[in-house]
């Protein structure tokens, strides 16, 4: 299991790495193409789309996962559990992406800048396609089958970066409709990786002979719930940043949108780039982590999750060190185009949060191997309260002239410190041991020697247990 857990975790990861080195190296034509005020706009309307996947999909590819490889180390097939998954999550998302489209003029206003309409407009449907995929790439997973989640991911930032940038090009002379457009790309590059993942998923034979009934929709939402919560603080986080950190900047940036922007669209993506590394090792850490929970071995679960854990620290380290120290040249040749002035400001911003690219990558890997363990809501409350205090740090330091933009980067850097800790903390927490209930031993005994006749006398409940409905609503 070690070995296949590995090698799935590094094809996850080589996956990740190819398909972020293509994200990145896209953003280079790209910023020079729609300059500081087109790539703000292009940053501020990703934080509304986040927060939508996450209600729609976000938790979706763990605990899919965590569900799939718990059934099949009971000895059960996944069977239906992917269709009914299909089904829930598709109307959540056809929401979301309806959602996202009332919403675009509102939030247009409230952002300061009438062109993010049309980039709302033309990034919805993306709501729908992700959520599709998400199930997908959760199915997958669950089996240990890590290779259509990685070829899926490159395909779709291929398509991503060759849309983006032919649109960026046609409407060269027009920052925001240049925006819009490269958004436009987003959107066509899920369908791609969508239609990879349906025909893979077409080639599958399915083993339903174990499978006794299609889980109901109601027990599959009940399981992702707690992911999605701990998936939602972060994007909605980053939602109210791209409100609060504008106006709080207020003339303290000769342009708030492209400071903003340098800060999401520059720095921000390269701490993420290691994190996205190591995505292999947290997302190849769910099955695993969840087989041996639902073995009832609590210590294999630990060891698996910070081996998950050191191996992403290891990827991560090295990187944070070369961002500190080689800020300016990665800079100079990743944003060549940039005036003097803003390639002075990203530069800080980069050597500033480096050290986010070491726990952003933590907190993500330490977050999916909760998940593993059925303590998605650790997680959750471990970011709620590390943007809490990012929240707190942000309204304080960022409009102060000394700070800046570079407030956010500190608010940044904390919130991470936070999350990582917390979640360190909860994964190497051993539960309490219930007292020992010499009553109910003494009717497991009973029931092991006449079940029908325990069965019959324990009333209701315990007649439902016995009969299986109990250990399914406890798994869900």
């Amino acid at each position: 299991m070690k070995h296949s857990y590995l090698r799935g975790a590094a094809v996850l990861a080589l996956g990740g790495l190819m398909a972020k080195v293509i994200g990145a190296l896209y953003r280079i034509p790209l910023a020079n193409l729609l300059g500081g005020y087109g790539m703000g706009l292009y940053q501020m309307a990703y934080p509304l789309f986040c927060l939508l996947l996450t209600f729609t999909s976000a938790g979706i590819p763990s605990a899919l996962s965590r569900t799939i490889a718990a059934d099949r180390a009971r000895g059960r097939e996944d069977g239906a559990a992917v269709r009914s998954a299909l089904l829930l999550f598709g109307l959540l998302g056809l929401a979301g992406s309806l959602g996202m489209l009332a919403l675009a003029l509102p939030m247009a206003g409230l952002q300061g800048d009438g062109g993010l309409a049309l980039c709302y407009v033309l990034l919805a449907p993306s709501v729908l396609l992700v959520a599709l995929l998400a199930v997908l790439r959760g199915y997958f997973q669950g089996r240990g089958e890590m290779t259509p989640t990685a070829l899926s991911e490159v395909v779709e930032q291929v398509v991503k970066a060759g849309m983006g940038i032919l649109f960026a090009v046609k409407y060269q002379n027009d920052p925001a409709r240049a925006a819009a457009f490269a958004l436009l790309g987003v959107t066509v590059s899920e369908a791609a990786a969508l239609l990879v993942l349906l025909l893979r998923y077409r080639l599958e034979r399915h083993d339903r002979v174990l499978c006794a009934r299609r889980p109901k929709p109601v027990s599959l939402l009940v399981q992702v719930f707690p992911v999605m919560a701990a998936g939602a603080v972060l994007p909605l986080s980053q939602m109210l940043d791209s409100v609060l950190v504008v106006r709080l900047l207020g003339s303290l940036a000769g342009d708030a949108v492209a400071a903003y922007g340098l800060f999401s669209g520059g720095a921000v993506a390269l701490y993420s780039l290691p994190a996205t590394a190591a995505y292999g090792f947290a997302a190849a850490a769910v099955p695993a982590v969840s087989e041996a929970a639902a073995k009832g071995d609590a210590e294999e679960s630990r060891t698996r999750a910070l081996t998950a854990l050191f191996i992403t620290l290891a990827l991560t380290l090295p990187c944070a060190i070369g961002l500190a120290v080689f800020s300016r040249q990665v800079v100079s040749l990743l944003y060549p185009s940039l005036s003097e002035t803003d390639a002075h400001t990203l530069i800080r911003l980069v050597r500033m949060t480096a050290i986010s690219a070491v726990t952003l990558a933590g907190t993500e890997t330490l977050a999916a191997c909760l998940t593993g363990m059925g303590r998605a809501k650790y997680a959750a409350r471990s970011m709620l309260a590390a943007v809490t205090a990012k929240a707190a740090v942000q309204a304080v330091l960022v409009p102060r002239p000394m700070f800046g933009i570079g407030g956010a980067a500190i608010a940044a850097d904390l919130c991470f410190l936070i999350a990582f800790f917390m979640d360190l903390y909860y994964t190497v927490k051993k539960p309490k041991e219930k007292a020992y209930d010499h009553g109910r031993e003494s009717r497991n005994r009973a029931r092991a020697a006449d079940p029908r006749g325990v069965a019959g006398t324990e009333g209701s409940g315990r007649g439902a247990r016995a009969h299986g409905i109990g250990p399914f609503l406890k798994d869900a």
